[in-house]
């Protein structure tokens, strides 16, 4: 359980460190290519075994990886693209809405538990995502480009997914790395691109704060799929726990620190969220 632990305390701190950023008017997308070569030397930094690019590619999980590291990218752009057309709120749900993706994969491809309590857990939390996620003010538009959400949702319900199954037991820091590592690529060419385009320059107060971000970010994924290597642990319940804990969390150090306005609606997520993670935990 300190795995998971671990992994919800990285994911808040990504929302601090995202917080921050826009706080100190730092480039998000110089910061998230900076976050990424961190993320990946983290991940190179604590594989134990000798790296062999030859024994990298021809691994059987190195074209996943690929994969997601496009995914990183692109559905990064789309939670953007979502929140300027749709609204913040619209952005936030359909990417934790996406946790229904990786539990039923763990239902229907591992044969995980399914029990009346579980279930009924995993539907309150659903509702916890909903209440918490959304905000009173804004203008939420959510039939306008209503394919963003839709692609958002799916994208990040598969990275979840993906992540879980092609990850080897016996080699997640290379396979982090090599995820973060085609992030980082595609992020220097896309950063360099808009570089051109809006005469954007790099500023080296993008780098600590890239740095700090890219090790939480890591921590994340890291500790996540050790929790999920543990025996005896079902991915449908700890992807539950890990969403809602850590939107949970989120919400609460925004009131505290961010001094950000909490609904009715949201308080009674928050209470819901953590009735949910008592009934997952405890099926």
């Amino acid at each position: 359980m300190i795995y998971l632990l671990i992994s919800i305390l990285s994911s808040t701190a990504i929302f601090v460190v995202f917080k921050l950023l826009k706080k100190n008017n730092i480039n998000t997308l110089h910061a998230i290519v900076v976050n990424y070569f961190t993320a990946c030397f983290c991940g190179y930094l604590l594989y134990k075994g000798a790296i062999v690019p030859s024994e990298i590619i021809q691994s059987n999980w190195f074209v996943a990886a690929i994969m997601l590291g496009f995914l990183f990218i692109a559905i990064f752009n789309v939670m953007a693209l979502t929140a300027q057309k749709n609204g913040l709120s619209v952005a936030s749900v359909a990417s934790k809405m996406s946790v229904i993706i990786p539990i039923v994969f763990g239902i229907l491809v591992f044969n995980e538990s399914v029990g009346f309590q579980k279930i009924t857990g995993i539907i309150i939390a659903l509702v916890a995502v909903y209440l918490t996620s959304v905000k009173q003010k804004g203008n939420v538009v959510i039939t306008q480009s209503i394919y963003l959400p839709i692609i958002l949702f799916l994208g990040s319900g598969i990275i979840d997914t993906s992540i879980n199954y092609f990850a080897p037991n016996d080699n997640i820091p290379l396979f982090s790395a090599t995820i973060f590592a085609m992030a980082a690529i595609i992020g220097v060419i896309l950063s360099i691109g808009k570089g051109i385009e809006s005469k954007s320059p790099y500023k080296l107060n993008v780098i600590p704060f890239g740095i700090v971000l890219g090790i939480v970010n890591y921590g994340s994924i890291h500790f996540l799929l050790m929790a999920l290597r543990v025996e005896n642990t079902e991915s449908s319940t700890l992807f539950t726990i890990n969403h809602i804990g850590i939107l949970a969390l989120s919400t609460l150090i925004g009131l505290v620190l961010f001094k950000e306005k909490i609904s009715k609606m949201n308080w009674i997520g928050i209470i819901l969220a953590l009735i949910s993670i008592l009934l997952v935990t405890l099926s």
